[in-house]
């Protein structure tokens, strides 16, 4: 059989094609990222591909990619892989929920005492030359409300370190979520906005997360209050705070992530929100340390490896889960299927009316697909595999050779 090819974009970390080699796949990386139609071009053989951020996989990348088995997203985010499409081909997408959470918690931190201590404006004095000695407008973190919005991996994480520093901690989230330490749950978006004296954004990415924090959330919002973004670019209203930091309602903003954003390290950059006395703006950075993309490269590429392999699905976001043993010698038969009633008993006729012994089988379903795995020590004909890919509930059937 030929090698297992990967595409890995973006500047992956070194690690994740170290790994993926030492599996046996033949590993490519680029630095930067692709649009449609130079992924397109570049994906026609590819088994995996890994992207971060600024990759989009939609349909029609999937449309011209008929040999690709699995998605690798070394990141947290998804919203730049068509999920449902690559479901529909029996494509499994991995990303890395945990890896990065601590760098992103650890920015955030260090942004609210920027903003706090306007050390910005106090860098820049010096850079041209003026001495600026003075504690109006500075303040300590000690003691001030910050809002969380979204209590997820990040959120919650913060919460814990923000109270180790001395802030009141308190959050909002959509999902009834238990909070941690001394934090305080609110019921609605509005009551956090008037309590905060700290607002800072870590919701998901999904659609109806768009632009739903605009001017209306922003007139709520404690007079000279600061405000985050380390979440998704497409959720905030950036002219409307633009607006309320020119006015003075808003003192600070640290924002690290925009709508539209460069796709390669050097490209031109604009923002609104540029050269705004007391606002930090970095470049999609939250992630972006060392330690976080090593372990993003090892957490991703271990879950690539691992299905291409043996089939295993374990946190994957768009297919069923199966948590599969190594092999011992057998053959695996990979099926993904429409989850309707009676596909495994159809995949065990066909089985046995060619006398093929099953040594171990687990099944497990998600929404409309479903993932059976059968382990044979008999041969497999090709008569075997054509009946059971000509079945019409049948997505993608795959053989891993012991």
């Amino acid at each position: 059989m030929p090698p297992v090819k990967a595409l890995l974009l973006e500047s992956v970390h070194p690690l994740a094609e170290r790994l993926l080699a030492e599996a046996g796949v033949d590993v490519e990386t680029r630095s930067g990222a692709l649009s449609e139609d130079e992924l397109i071009e570049s994906i026609a053989g590819v088994d995996l591909v890994g992207i971060r951020s600024k990759t989009e996989i939609t349909d029609r990348v999937l449309d011209h990619a008929p040999d690709l088995k699995a998605i690798g997203a070394f990141c947290i985010g998804t919203n730049q892989i068509d999920l449902a499409s690559a479901a529909s081909r029996g494509i499994p997408a991995f990303n890395a929920p945990f890896s990065n959470t601590r760098s992103v918690v650890e920015l955030a931190i260090a942004e609210i005492i920027l903003m706090a201590r306007r050390l910005t404006e106090k860098d820049r004095s010096l850079h041209e030359g003026v001495w600026d000695k003075n504690a109006k407008g500075s303040h300590e973190i000690r003691g001030r409300k910050l809002g969380i919005v979204g209590y997820g991996n990040i959120g919650s994480q913060l919460s814990v370190v923000a109270e180790m520093l001395g802030l009141q901690v308190y959050f909002y989230d959509t999902d009834d979520k238990l909070s941690l330490g001394n934090a305080t749950r609110c019921s609605s978006l509005n009551e956090l906005l008037e309590v905060a004296e700290v607002i800072t954004l870590h919701v998901d990415g999904r659609d109806g997360n768009a632009g739903f924090f605009g001017a209306e959330q922003f007139a709520r919002m404690r007079r000279r209050s600061l405000f985050l973004n380390l979440s998704r670019g497409f959720v905030v209203d950036y002219q409307a705070l633009r607006e309320n930091l020119l006015s003075g309602h808003i003192a600070g903003a640290a924002v690290d992530v925009f709508p539209d954003e460069p796709k390669r390290r050097g490209d031109a950059f604009a923002s609104p929100l540029q050269g705004i006395p007391n606002v930090v703006l970095t470049p999609h950075i939250g992630g972006s340390t060392e330690e976080a993309q090593e372990d993003i490269g090892r957490f991703v590429a271990g879950k690539l490896r691992d299905y291409v392999l043996h089939g295993t699905t374990t946190l994957n976001v768009n297919m069923p889960s199966l948590n599969l043993p190594s092999r011992g010698g057998e053959r695996r038969l990979i099926h993904f299927h429409v989850n309707t009633p009676g596909v495994l008993a159809k995949v065990n006729s066909v089985m046995a009316q060619h006398e093929v012994n099953i040594d171990g089988q687990m099944l497990n379903t998600r929404a409309q697909t479903g993932y059976v795995v059968t382990d044979v020590s008999t041969g497999l004909s090709d008569g075997v595999l054509d009946e059971l890919r000509a079945m019409p509930e049948t997505i993608r059937l795959r053989v891993i050779d012991g």
